[in-house]
């Protein structure tokens, strides 16, 4: 299974051990993925859904305390007081519930697994400038550059700035722009300077190297993991 739907643990049959086959179903497809070393779309979707089974299972536990208690007994020596719930769970949220406990820790280990992943990726990638940086670095070039070839992938970034209703944070996009051959005479500053001419609206941009010493896959893990890279080091 390539995809697992947001709803997934609440539509169609809710049966425990049915809920359990879709699940590892599609964890087994993200072990594929992770063993190619392609981290995106499969990582961001595991941390989604790990968030949206914690949201379901905070709410279930307010929705038990908000529901009414009977007085159980009445402990003198250590001075407390037991409740009993006047709600007892039906079959169906025992259901969910134990579905929600066997999911959320396999998730999480492949999170895990994930996140180490992507550690090794950053730990074997490189930034570094190419000629001189401009004071004005929310908008410029990356070219993404591997060991083992001559090409160079161009890419534009921009930095923008978003606002919720509790803080400001900044986020990047890249455009991917062409790939050019990298020689001794068409050098990365070579390439800056062809790529001034060509875009006018970024007459004195900033431009970056991003260079990985391992092959792997460009849009599923080099592209998003330089992309934070690149923010991380702009903002520094």
């Amino acid at each position: 299974m390539s995809k697992l739907s947001d709803n997934w643990i609440s539509e169609g049959w809710i049966d425990y051990e049915y809920k359990k086959y879709l699940l590892l179903g599609y964890l087994q497809t993200v072990d594929e993925q992770f063993k190619e070393v392609k981290l995106y779309p499969p990582l961001a979707e595991l941390i989604h859904h790990y968030e949206r089974l914690k949201n379901f299972k905070d709410s279930k536990q307010q929705l038990r305390l908000a529901f009414p208690k009977d007085l159980k007994s009445l402990d003198l020596e250590k001075k407390k007081l037991e409740y009993q719930q006047r709600m007892d769970e039906d079959e169906l949220m025992k259901e969910l519930n134990d579905i929600v406990e066997f999911a959320l820790p396999k998730i999480k280990t492949h999170i895990e697994e994930g996140k180490s992943i992507y550690d090794f990726i950053e730990n074997n990638l490189e930034i570094a400038p190419v000629g001189i940086t401009p004071i004005y670095q929310r908008e410029g070039y990356a070219m993404l550059t591997f060991d083992a070839s001559k090409e160079v992938y161009v890419y534009r970034y921009t930095i923008k700035l978003f606002q919720n209703s509790v803080d400001k944070f900044r986020g990047i996009a890249l455009q991917f722009v062409k790939t050019v051959r990298q020689s001794l005479v068409n050098t990365l500053q070579r390439i800056k300077m062809d790529l001034i001419s060509s875009f006018s609206d970024l007459p004195n941009p900033p431009a970056w190297r991003i260079h990985s010493s391992k092959s792997i896959p460009m849009e599923e893990s080099f592209v998003p993991v330089s992309k934070h890279l690149l923010l991380k080091t702009v903002n520094a």
